[in-house]
């Protein structure tokens, strides 16, 4: 928690990726059970039309608001010296908490699909995730090229802990690349080995 006049910083790059691997394998799962269910339409065409869905759904996570996210890393500041960094731990709970109804509907939805386009909803969510993944990976050659890591205020990010680019958002900061303990790209940073 922040004390007066220090401000609570979470990473741009782990909030992105947060959402990527609970939406990717609760898909992978939603579509590995519509898979055994012959369905409405079939297999073949759920499995096609599943496959269009994650393209277009990885397309649009991917590409989704990157002017937004350039315009604000353009103008991140530097980040105060007392200001707080947030554990990559923390902001990934926070995100996972906040959202954690939504990926359960989501996921009962895929499941509920099957039994009309089999697969299809199931790739769908696991497109989201792997769109997120990707976009989080661009902003992690974003941070790598201009060898600064960009960061969002806590209290700026909406009250499920995401949305890192969203209209509440005026600014990011900036730090060093060996700040926190995630990598550029929101990854965990690996561990040095000793020579």
């Amino acid at each position: 928690m922040a004390r007066a006049g220090q401000v609570g910083l979470a990473r741009v790059a782990v909030v992105v990726r947060a959402g990527a691997a609970p939406l990717w394998w609760l898909g992978v799962v939603a579509a590995g059970v519509g898979v055994l269910v012959p369905g409405l339409t079939g297999r073949r065409i759920g499995v096609l039309a599943g496959a269009a869905l994650f393209v277009v759904a990885t397309a649009v996570g991917a590409w989704a608001r990157r002017g937004r996210y350039t315009a604000l890393a353009a103008s991140a500041a530097r980040a105060g010296r007392h200001d707080v960094l947030q554990d990559r731990a923390v902001t990934l709970r926070n995100w996972r908490r906040g959202h954690r109804w939504w990926l359960l509907l989501a996921f009962l939805a895929a499941l509920g699909s099957t039994f009309a386009v089999p697969a299809a909803g199931g790739l769908l969510m696991a497109g989201c995730g792997a769109g997120l993944w990707l976009k989080s990976a661009w902003i992690g050659r974003r941070e790598q090229s201009g060898e600064a890591l960009l960061w969002v205020r806590v209290d700026w990010l909406a009250h499920s802990g995401g949305r890192p680019a969203g209209e509440t958002v005026r600014a990011y900061r900036g730090t060093g690349l060996a700040a926190g303990d995630a990598a550029p790209g929101g990854a965990r940073r690996k561990a040095r080995t000793p020579a």
